[in-house]
């Protein structure tokens, strides 16, 4: 049975946070866990500090080490640990995909299936893209579900069982379903790329611990319809999560 989060410290963020950077979702003795925005890289690229730096300056934190990483164009939950100990441990349940992941995106196009799992390669591509090959000897795989909210527009559930780069982008791709704003990929044009972490469940300190944040940026995430979808798919992945509310 996962626990309730009853002595992780929440917060809805700082006034000198900037809003477009992140959020703070919970914090524990090892880890933070942040609500990262859209369109903000997990490195420093060519700023002075990059948003782990940031996060670690504006809550008191003399370092934190990235467990694991999101796209650039991906919004969600981030996980950082306080030490290198953690990190290492943390990353361990990553790399032996023990960790289960949600992720939700959109497409305005209909998929070649609408649930199933895509499984193959990733080979690289032009540009720094990446591209699903028929073979597996070592392949990307994810499993997925998709339903329709509004004409034209279908919400994707994708559940990713390995860590590729660019994997859930690609599926997508691979589907005949780009996700919208996913301009590499072939998505529509849109304002930001309509793909988000929303749900993490892992072992911690030995309890299951259960964390949903639905994407709160991006007009067609805010839609009254898109807004009921994502709450019915995230009640049922923490039912069959068992995650206490």
């Amino acid at each position: 049975m996962a626990h309730e989060r009853d002595d992780i410290r929440e917060e809805s963020g700082d006034a000198s946070t900037p809003p477009s950077s992140y959020r703070m979702v919970a914090e524990r003795a090892d880890f933070l866990l942040i609500d990262k925005a859209p369109d903000i890289s997990v490195h420093r690229d060519q700023e002075q500090y990059g948003l782990v730096e940031r996060v670690a300056a504006e809550h008191g934190c003399a370092q934190l080490y990235l467990v694991h990483r999101l796209d650039r164009m991906t919004s969600g939950l981030l996980l950082l640990a306080k030490s290198a100990a953690s990190c290492a441990a943390l990353a361990r349940q990553f790399a032996e995909h023990k960790i289960e992941k949600m992720y939700v995106a959109l497409s305005d196009r209909k998929p070649l299936k609408k649930q199933g799992s895509v499984r193959g390669d990733m080979l690289r591509a032009r540009d720094g893209a990446w591209r699903l090959a028929r073979s597996l000897e070592n392949p990307a795989l994810t499993v997925f579900h998709s339903r329709s909210v509004e004409p034209g527009l279908r919400l994707f559930v994708l559940r990713p069982r390995t860590g590729k780069t660019h994997q859930l982008r690609v599926a997508m791709k691979s589907l005949g379903a780009p996700i919208l704003g996913d301009s590499r990929y072939g998505g529509s044009v849109a304002e930001r790329g309509y793909l988000h972490a929303c749900a993490l469940r892992f072992e911690y300190a030995g309890e299951t611990v259960c964390f949903s944040e639905p994407p709160r940026t991006g007009a067609l995430f805010c839609d009254p319809m898109v807004q009921v979808a994502l709450q019915e798919e995230l009640d049922d992945w923490r039912r069959e999560m068992d995650c206490a509310r």
